[in-house]
C-alpha cells in the first residue's frame, strides 16, 4: 500500500514539477518576444526614417531645378528685352534684307591696309559670340569697311578679308558658319567723312548687324 502511495505521490510531484518548468519556460519565451518585436519595429522605424529623408531630398532637388528654371527664364526675358531695346533699323538693307544694328554688337576696327584681328579686338568678339549664343536663332552679317585711300577695287577686296577675318574668328568661338554672310562695302558707306587720320581709322572698321532673330 505504501508502494503504491508513495508511486502516486511521485507522479503527482512530477507533474507539478512539469507545470511549473512549462510556466517559466512560457514566461522566459514571453520576456523574449518583446526583444525581438523591439529590433523589428526600430528596423521599420529606420526605413521609414530614410524613405523621408529621401522623398525630403528628392522635393529639394525638384524645387531648386524649378527655381534654376525660373531664373534662367527670367533672365533670359531681360536679356530679349535688352536686345530688343537696343535693334535700330538700318538705313541701306543688306544682302538679305532688312538689317538691324545693336550697340550689343561690338565693332572691329584694323590697322592701314590689314585685315588681321588686332589683340585689343578679341574680347569685344567674345562679346560677340557671347551673345549670339544666348540667341541660337540670330544671324548676322558682317559688312567689310574700308578708309578712302586706295583704289575701289582694292578696298572691295580689302573689305571682304576683314569681314571673312571677323567670320572665322566667331567660327572658332563655336559660332556656326551658317549663322554669318559677309558682305564688302569697301570705301563707299563711310563712318566718318572728315578726311583726316582719326576719321580713317573709324572707317577701317568689320561691322556687324542682325539680319534673323
Amino acid at each position: 500500500m505504501k508502494t503504491i502511495f508513495f508511486s502516486i505521490t511521485a507522479i503527482i510531484l512530477c507533474f507539478c514539477i512539469g507545470i511549473v518548468l512549462t510556466g517559466c519556460a512560457k514566461k522566459a519565451m514571453t520576456k523574449q518576444e518583446p526583444g525581438i518585436s523591439e529590433q523589428q519595429t526600430e528596423a521599420a522605424a529606420a526605413e521609414r526614417e530614410r524613405e523621408r529623408a529621401r522623398l525630403e531630398a528628392e522635393k529639394a532637388t525638384r524645387e531648386k531645378e524649378l527655381r534654376e528654371r525660373e531664373e534662367a527664364a527670367r533672365k533670359a526675358a531681360e536679356a530679349e528685352k535688352e536686345l530688343e531695346k537696343s535693334l535700330v533699323a538700318k538705313k541701306y538693307p543688306g544682302i538679305e534684307g532688312e538689317v538691324f544694328e545693336s550697340k550689343l554688337l561690338k565693332d572691329v576696327y584694323f590697322e592701314f591696309d590689314r585685315y588681321d584681328i588686332r589683340p585689343e579686338a578679341a574680347p569685344l568678339l567674345k562679346e560677340n559670340a557671347a551673345l549670339l549664343m544666348k540667341y541660337p536663332k540670330m544671324k548676322i552679317q558682317v559688312e567689310g569697311h574700308c578708309d578712302e585711300r586706295g583704289t575701289s577695287e582694292y578696298n572691295l577686296s580689302l573689305g571682304e578679308r576683314r569681314a571673312d577675318s571677323v567670320m572665322k574668328y566667331l567660327f572658332s568661338l563655336g559660332i556656326s558658319r551658317d549663322r554669318i554672310s559677309t558682305i564688302s562695302f569697301g570705301e563707299e558707306r563711310p563712318f566718318d567723312s572728315s578726311h583726316t587720320e582719326e576719321g580713317w581709322s573709324k572707317n577701317r572698321r568689320a561691322h556687324i548687324v542682325i539680319v534673323s532673330r
